[in-house]
């Protein structure tokens, strides 16, 4: 009796989110030191540090740009800082899994979704990589109108998120 593998004859695609994990560095930019008390910003000397901050540290990084201290800070601030980070690869006002989840969403916008047209699909779970529960909504979202099925899991063992309706 030969042994088959159905699993690897199966038209069943599988698409793991690691692949589309950014390799760059990831950085937390706090504002915060550059707040006269940690509390109120005076533009004159926040100016000054922008000014001559490094900013060529940050080159082709991803950074997160973010305030911890409890102050209000306005939005021109985050603004100013992010004129002089031109040249990280990503950068986001908000902590580090909004930055992640901005970057997932980045790479997952460049998915050609027709590729999977009528495809059964296998969104791989259980990785190495820290993967944002929000790329999963989001590929899910972006696959479901062109595909058969969603199932979630490894190829032999899934859980079936969605089945498109029969067509009449």
């Amino acid at each position: 009796m030969e042994i088959v593998n159905r699993v690897a004859s199966s038209s069943l695609v599988t698409l793991d989110l690691e692949e589309y994990y950014h390799r760059g560095e990831r950085v937390l930019f706090d504002i915060k030191d550059w707040l006269f008390h940690e509390l109120v910003l005076k533009e004159k000397e926040f100016r000054t540090y922008v000014k001559e901050h490094d900013w060529e540290q940050y080159n082709d990084k991803n950074v997160a740009i973010v305030c911890s201290a409890d102050a209000i800070v306005p939005v021109w601030a985050f603004m100013l800082v992010a004129t002089r980070l031109k040249n990280a690869h990503h950068i986001v006002m908000g902590s580090l899994e909004a930055l992640e989840q901005s970057l997932f969403q980045e790479a997952l916008s460049k998915i050609n979704i027709r590729d999977f047209e009528g495809g059964k699909v296998v969104i791989k779970g259980c990785g190495e990589l820290p993967v944002p529960d929000s790329a999963y909504i989001e590929l899910t979202r972006l696959l479901t109108p062109v595909v058969s099925s969603i199932m979630y899991g490894e190829p032999c063992s899934t859980v079936p998120i969605y089945k498109a309706p029969k067509k009449k």
